[in-house]
């Protein structure tokens, strides 16, 4: 929760969520969403499935509220869940395909400022125009900090093909934030 409160207060609000009260469920909700929609935003394509993913993933994260080790991260705990539903999702909405690391080349630009020109809502615009398997590599290497060996695991595809993808998804992504930025005349 993005509140402080004391341990004794998290553990009875805990409890009001585990008992199904109402008043809970909806405060949890309600100071988690916008957090947790933009977790959603970066692995999703659109609004739609971003709102599909949030909402399974609050059900997750209610259905397991008795998992949750009061004293930890509550906010760190929900974003595990909602990444792992995202994850779940994309599974569920493609099929994967390998690609060869061979193909794949490295993206540099000479203009380390031009990014700034762009808002927070055009990047995740540009990021939710990757497939679904370089969106979910991006996100879990450049946002979530994963490593290829652990991304490899956990999207079942192996270590070449999550690099693979990553440098796919960096091309792809340098590629939409170009022609976004040739509306500011660069």
């Amino acid at each position: 929760m993005s509140i402080s409160i004391s341990l004794h207060q998290e553990k009875d609000f805990i409890e009001a969520c585990i008992a199904k009260e109402r008043w809970a469920q909806k405060q949890l909700y309600e100071e988690n969403y916008t957090l947790l929609l933009g977790v959603c935003h970066r692995y999703s394509s659109n609004q739609d499935d971003a709102m599909d993913i949030l909402h399974e993933g609050f059900i997750k994260i209610l259905n397991n509220m008795h998992k949750y080790q009061p004293g930890t991260s509550l906010i760190a705990w929900m974003r595990r869940i909602v990444i792992n539903t995202a994850i779940d999702y994309y599974r569920m909405q493609s099929r994967r395909r390998t690609d060869d690391l061979e193909t794949a080349f490295d993206v540099q630009t000479s203009e380390p400022d031009a990014i700034s020109k762009l808002t927070v809502q055009e990047i995740i615009k540009c990021i939710q125009q990757l497939s679904p398997a370089y969106r979910s590599v991006f996100n879990l290497y450049v946002v979530e900090g994963f490593s290829h060996r652990e991304i490899a695991d956990i999207l079942t595809i192996t270590e070449s093909t999550s690099r693979s993808n990553l440098v796919k998804a960096r091309s792809k992504l340098k590629d939409l934030l170009t022609v976004r930025l040739g509306k500011y005349g660069k």
